[in-house]
This record gives C-alpha cells, structure tokens and sequence, in this order.
C-alpha cells in the first residue's frame, strides 16, 4: 500500500511511501477499538467520590432522646442514615478504577483506528517540519494550508519537538504527540490525522 506525501503547504509532494498493509489497511476490529477506549477511558478515571459514612459524621456521641414514652422510634444516635445529617449507606468511597487489556488487542484497535481514517479519507502524511521558534502563527499556517484551522485534528510526531509543542497549546481543536505515544483513543478522538513521514514507522513499530 501507498500512501501521498504531502508538504507542510498543504500541496502533494509528488513523491508516495509505502505503508504496511497490517497497520494501514487491516479488516476494522470495533470490538478491539471498544475494549481500548474503554481501558482508556475507565484508568483515567480520579476515583475520588466520596461520602460519610455514620462513622465520620459529626454528632451523635450521646443517645439524642429516652428510649420510652416519646411515641417515636428508639435512637442510639443522631448519626444513623435513618436521620438528618446522618451517614450514607453503601455511598462511593475513593478506590482506583482499572480496566487493562492485552497487548494483541491493544495493537488491533490502534491498527483498526488508522485502516479506519485511510479509509475515510481523513488520514494525511506530512513531509517532517520542525520550526525554529515556538510561535503559534506558525503551526496555525499549517493547518490553515490543509484547511484544518476549524477541524479537530491530531498530528503525530517522530519524536518530541519542544518549539512544535509549545507553540500548539493555544490553538483551539489541535493535539500534538508522539507517534510511540498515541492511544487508540487518542486516533479515533479527531477528525484528520496528520502523520509526519518519519512517525510513519513509529506507529508500523519500527525504529
């Protein structure tokens, strides 16, 4: 399989890479892209409900009325959950939330995602760029070239680039990582990939 390069000016190069087949063109697994959004989505979960229990209410140290001749119902304390400003029964309490899978599937659904966007049309090689200062004009040219300054778009790199980095954060719809970095969720959460050529081999797994 073949894929168009393009420069940063958003014109074709003229020049086409080959791409593996098994990263880039595979039979779209969605149960493998579901179990890895949700491994992502459920570890990235806080944890940190919380309520009171009974125990951690304040109050309730002395019995609040007479056991007798009140007509209401026998109380041993004001923390009971049956009372105002008493504890919760069975309330969350902080635990850490994990949902790992396999490598074999974690590597189908990241295979599966970009067969997906080639398929769709929404995956686009780049010729490497890097820039000298770390100014967001210059990203936003770039991606007003492709006509993407409106487009959710993630771009993925060879390796970490400081100035491309920096100068990404104010751009409104734009995520910037490493190729080696990126989640099946990460690939599926936009709506045009730009791979830079030399990341092209990060996702296939060579170095």
């Amino acid at each position: 399989m073949e894929l168009e390069v393009y420069t940063k000016d958003g014109t074709a190069s003229g020049r086409k890479i080959k791409v593996s087949n098994k990263v880039f063109g595979v039979d779209i697994n969605e149960h493998a892209v579901y179990l890895a959004v949700q491994s992502y989505m459920t570890n990235n979960r806080q944890g940190t409900a919380s309520t009171k229990t009974r125990s951690m209410v304040s109050g309730g140290g002395r019995k609040p009325w007479k056991q007798k001749g009140r007509g209401t119902a026998r109380a041993g304390t004001s923390r009971s959950p049956i009372w105002r400003g008493g504890g919760t029964v069975h309330g969350p309490q902080p635990h850490a939330f994990h949902f790992n899978i396999n490598k074999k599937t974690n590597k189908l659904a990241r295979h599966s995602v970009l067969s997906a966007k080639h398929k769709d049309e929404c995956l686009k090689v780049v010729e490497d760029f890097s820039f000298d200062d770390a100014k967001t004009r210059n990203v936003f040219t770039v991606l007003k070239n492709f006509g993407l300054e409106a487009t959710k778009t993630l771009v993925l790199l060879p390796e970490y680039d400081a100035n491309l980095l920096l100068a990404s954060r104010n751009i409104k719809n734009l995520k910037i990582l490493m190729a080696k970095d990126a989640s099946a969720y990460d690939l599926l959460d936009c709506k045009t990939l730009l791979v830079m050529e030399s990341a092209v081999k990060k996702l296939e797994g060579k170095k």
